[in-house]
């Protein structure tokens, strides 16, 4: 594990009691003015707990952004100077929503409110138009709007009601974009280790005359996974990359199957890690041929190389982590 040094912050919490109400983290109000926010070569990462983390990506100068009770913390990203992230609120009162702030954790502000989305998950950027994807676990779809929350659209609607719900086989979780060419990538997740989880494609723009509920452009590219969670794509290397809660690994496939597999039985198929105690976030650092990690079983923040060699814990933490992501300027 890098070794690592520890900045201990007295923080104040300004809360209004309910979910999805901005907030201001002091500890981060203190950062921002110390100027912290200008560091380059980041990861940042979620506690399930509701806690935003940060740290270089040699492991040291772990700190907390952003302290906040409730739980369901889950996918986060980056843009332009600010943090995204999801909180998938409680799933019975379908209350999830989309938080954001700046990179030193001050300025928190809902901006995807509180039950227009289901329980969000995994959540990526569109920087060229503009837009947050993100998956819907028990909304059973996958969503998008701008960046500021608003024009909020259902790309994807796998199944409706109670009765589905309940079948895990539907539940959206991971996504991933591919913007030079266009499509958005997920995951259905399946019961735990449960061998029926998928990975899907479709298209940025809708088909004429379709809707979320029939459009004609999905693609199953893997079935029957034992429990795929996020998703990372690099366009340029032709790979999608992914995490299994499963079966504990991180691996990859290419973008595009050749013309003899199938969504079933694909043989090009790679497990890059194994022993990763329930695999949930993935970030890709292409320029550093790096990729993070996070293990939420272990608690720990993981890294290694793109093929999976020089496997490297960075770091431990008291929370149960999910999502990650890593920043490099």
């Amino acid at each position: 594990m890098a070794k690592r040094s520890r900045i201990l912050w007295l923080v104040t919490l300004l809360a209004s009691g309910c979910a999805g109400t901005a907030v201001r983290d002091t500890a981060a109000s203190i950062a921002d003015a110390a100027g912290r926010s200008n560091r380059s070569d980041q990861l940042f990462y979620l506690d399930w707990r509701g806690r935003v983390l940060t740290m270089a990506i040699d492991g040291s100068e772990e700190r907390t952004l952003v302290t906040r009770d409730g739980g369901g913390a889950d996918g986060i990203a980056v843009h332009d100077g600010y943090l995204y992230w999801t909180n998938m609120g409680n799933a019975k009162r379908q209350d999830g929503f989309i938080l954001r702030a700046t990179l030193a954790g001050a300025q928190v502000t809902t901006i995807v409110e509180s039950g227009a989305t289901h329980t969000p998950k995994q959540l990526k950027i569109d920087p060229v138009h503009e837009k947050l994807y993100w998956s819907d676990r028990e909304g059973m779809r996958v969503m998008r709007s701008n960046l500021d929350g608003s024009d909020l659209e259902t790309l994807v609607t796998v199944a409706e009601g109670e009765s589905a719900r309940q079948d895990a086989a539907n539940w959206c979780v991971g996504i991933g974009l591919d913007i030079e060419n266009g499509m958005f990538y997920w995951t259905q997740k399946g019961p735990d280790n449960g061998g029926r989880g998928t990975i899907k494609r479709a298209g940025f723009d809708m088909p004429a005359g379709q809707t979320s509920e029939n459009r004609s452009d999905i693609e199953v590219l893997f079935d029957g996974l034992p429990e795929p969670v996020d998703l990372e794509i690099d366009p340029a290397g032709g790979w999608v990359y992914w995490t299994d809660r499963g079966d504990d690994t991180i691996n990859r496939a290419p973008l595009n199957p050749s013309g003899a597999s199938n969504a079933l039985d694909r043989s090009d198929k790679e497990i890059l890690v194994t022993g990763v105690s329930e695999a949930i976030g993935i970030a890709l650092d292409l320029d550093g041929g790096r990729m993070y990690f996070t293990a939420m079983g272990s608690r720990e923040v993981l890294a290694a190389d793109l093929d999976g060699s020089r496997v490297e814990s960075l770091a431990r933490s008291r929370g149960v982590l999910t999502g990650i992501t890593v920043t490099r300027r």
